[in-house]
């Protein structure tokens, strides 16, 4: 069965099943392999990616789920990564093994959409994904820096 996505902008048809989880949908089907697997459970956040704008693990979506919705991955935040939370993120030198780095960026650019000067209380609530190289204090001082170069 074919399911039409709109990710980053275009249109696609994939042929996949209509509850295949997005995040293959976009991996295999869509060769846009930034968003990256992690536990398969929407635990770890990641494969976020932005749904209508809201941060979502897209590991536990159905691809039917999402048909017709704007998907945007970490390919389609900027063309050239100059995003203000990617500039932050190169700023405050974030990524460590950098494997969960694309949903923590995208988790940010969701947080900050809502709350354009978070405080911390507020990173540390909404920024849910897993770091395990534990760089939770450069996340939270890339965050604050977006929210200064988004105003």
């Amino acid at each position: 069965m074919a399911v039409s996505l709109v990710v980053n902008g275009m249109a696609y048809s994939a042929d996949v099943e209509p509850e295949t989880p997005l995040l293959w949908v976009l991996r295999d089907c869509l060769k846009l392999t930034g968003t990256k697997y992690g536990c398969g459970i929407a635990q770890c956040g990641a494969c976020t990616v932005l749904i209508d704008g809201e941060a979502t693990r897209s590991c536990s979506v159905p691809a039917a789920a999402v048909a017709g919705k704007a998907i945007t991955t970490i390919e389609g935040l900027s063309a050239d990564g100059t995003h203000p939370v990617q500039l932050a993120w190169i700023e405050h030198d974030v990524p460590q093994c950098g494997y969960c780095q694309s949903g923590q960026i995208m988790a940010a650019v969701a947080l900050l959409k809502q709350s354009p000067r978070p405080t911390d209380a507020e990173i540390n609530l909404s920024m849910t994904n897993i770091c395990r190289c534990g760089t939770y204090p450069r996340i939270r001082a890339a965050i604050h820096r977006a929210a200064e170069l988004l105003a």
